[in-house]
């Protein structure tokens, strides 16, 4: 890669809102000019002209669906800078980039998840929120029973109440879901040596969202699938039931998507996108 090349692309990052305008897609996804200009509260004709840089620098692409044009992230374009970094920055002194190789190493790796995934893999997910006594302990259950075979679920809270409501319990053998082995749990049960390898981590209440999580060993794959609350619910206990029941309903929804995806044939970014719609839905 020549110089002059380079400065072209580190001179399209080097303002904040194009920089914020490239990582929003690279976590988003394709985003129409609309929605990229909402994100990011920037006004539709300044955008315009950011995009056009980044898309110049070969940042970006573009494309028309419909009456609207879509702007994606060129991944690869990541991959030219760091390259170019090693090798002009480097040259002659390998050991000089040992950490920074190992860090191109792991971004080569995380981008193309799928890999080495064979058809008999069986991922871990977990499912977070605050209290860990309705709505995680309502997806773990679901997703044992839905995804058998195929995915190992688990919950966990920030805060545990230390006790599954007992609504929940109600609902899910109404539902013929086991309940035996289901509790209230601190989320660091699973960050020590012992714990499973996560391949996936979900929020289910937008608290558990904003707060600081640990470090997932393994870099799984993260996103919101926030959903109301039942146990705040309040009323007769007809109503009550009704909360949980609908709480219910939309984490079956979801996780019936989830368990639908191809995820042996979608790349990382791809899957990111599609986990992220989930969560919208």
């Amino acid at each position: 890669m020549k110089t002059e090349n380079a400065i072209q692309l580190f001179a399209a990052l080097a303002h904040e809102t194009r920089l914020g305008a490239f990582r929003t897609l690279l976590n988003k996804g394709a985003m129409s000019a609309g929605d990229l200009s909402e994100y990011l509260h920037a006004t539709p004709s300044t955008l315009s002209a950011h995009l056009r840089d980044l898309r110049s620098a070969g940042l970006i692409s573009s494309y028309k669906q419909g009456r609207f044009i879509f702007y994606e992230a060129n991944v690869s374009a990541i991959g030219v800078l760091v390259n170019y970094l090693l090798m002009e920055c480097c040259n002659g002194k390998p050991e000089a980039c040992a950490d920074s190789l190992g860090v191109l190493k792991s971004i080569s790796e995380g981008l193309v998840m799928t890999a080495n995934i064979t058809e008999d893999k069986v991922f871990n997910v977990l499912f977070l929120c605050t209290g860990n006594s309705a709505r995680s302990i309502m997806a773990e259950a679901i997703l044992n029973r839905e995804g058998i075979g195929r995915f190992n679920a688990y919950s966990a809270g920030s805060t545990p109440r230390g006790e599954v409501h007992p609504e929940t319990i109600k609902l899910l053998r109404r539902s013929n879901l086991p309940v035996e082995h289901l509790r209230s749990k601190k989320w660091e049960e699973f960050i020590g040596e012992d714990a499973p390898k996560l391949d996936f981590v979900f929020t289910v209440c937008d608290n558990a969202a904003h707060e600081v999580c640990p470090v997932w060993p393994g870099q799984p794959l993260t996103a919101n699938w926030g959903v109301p609350d039942p146990a705040l619910a309040s009323g007769t206990p007809s109503e009550v039931a009704l909360a949980f029941a609908d709480t219910y309903r939309m984490l079956n929804n979801r996780i019936s998507i989830f368990t639908a995806l191809p995820l042996q044939a979608l790349d990382k970014l791809s899957l990111q996108k599609r986990l992220d719609e989930i969560g919208q839905s």
